[in-house]
């Protein structure tokens, strides 16, 4: 009888742990956007737009697009990003090689890039005080939510439940937990009177800069073969 009961757990449990394999995304876009809400208790009305990043992955390489936050039409820097190094490329935006670039310069860990998307290995602060919240929809999608209160800040948390992992995510560590992908955080700055959003809008498609340069390469790379 015993048997009988074990068996099915066994299988139940095998199916569950199926059911929540990680699926890598190996093709796209990711989008990094920020406003700033000035006096933000006396009204949204003094607000600033910032396209802080345009990343595309193909596979295991990343390239980054920073936009000029003054001219976002401008990119005023571009990273090729693979495991954890990174290598500036100025503003060049054709014929780039991947395999020529390792030659030309010293990597930078992605933990020191200090523009566009910032890599970072630290928790979010205060994560353990977190309170979990109600769920929520928002531009049609439902979001896991958790705030973090303290006396000079507080945070909104905003996490979208899915299996498909990206390159890149602002907090690993609060994915993992919550199993999903964190895609926006709301911030009150209590003191100094300040709201800013940051959103994480993953996307199907390259920038057209991007474009280029992953078909250039896969071209070069078809030839050898």
């Amino acid at each position: 009888m015993k048997k009988n009961i074990i068996l099915p757990c066994l299988f139940l449990l095998f199916a569950f742990i199926s059911c929540h394999k990680e699926i890598k995304s190996e093709k796209g876009g990711i989008d990094i956007i920020s406003n700033v809400y000035l006096d933000a208790s006396k009204g949204l009305n003094k607000i600033q737009n910032f396209h802080l990043s345009k990343m595309n992955y193909s596979g295991n390489q990343l390239l980054e697009l920073v936009p000029d936050l003054a001219f976002p039409e401008i990119n005023k820097q571009l990273y090729y990003i693979r495991d954890s190094v990174c290598y500036s490329l100025g503003t060049e935006s054709s014929n780039i090689i991947f395999s020529d670039i390792f030659d030309r310069q010293k990597p930078l860990l992605i933990w020191d890039k200090k523009e566009g998307a910032i890599f970072s290995k630290e928790m979010i602060p205060n994560y353990k005080n977190r309170r979990n919240l109600s769920d929520t929809i928002l531009f049609k999608k439902k979001y896991k939510r958790f705030e973090i209160n303290s006396p000079w800040n507080y945070s909104r948390f905003y996490i979208y439940p899915s299996d498909t992992i990206l390159p890149y995510s602002l907090y690993e560590h609060a994915e993992k937990d919550y199993h999903g992908r964190l895609e926006r955080i709301d911030s009150y700055n209590k003191k100094n009177d300040i709201f800013v959003t940051l959103q994480l809008i993953p996307r199907k498609n390259w920038d057209s800069e991007a474009k280029e340069i992953f078909e250039f390469n896969h071209f070069l790379k078809s030839r050898k073969k």
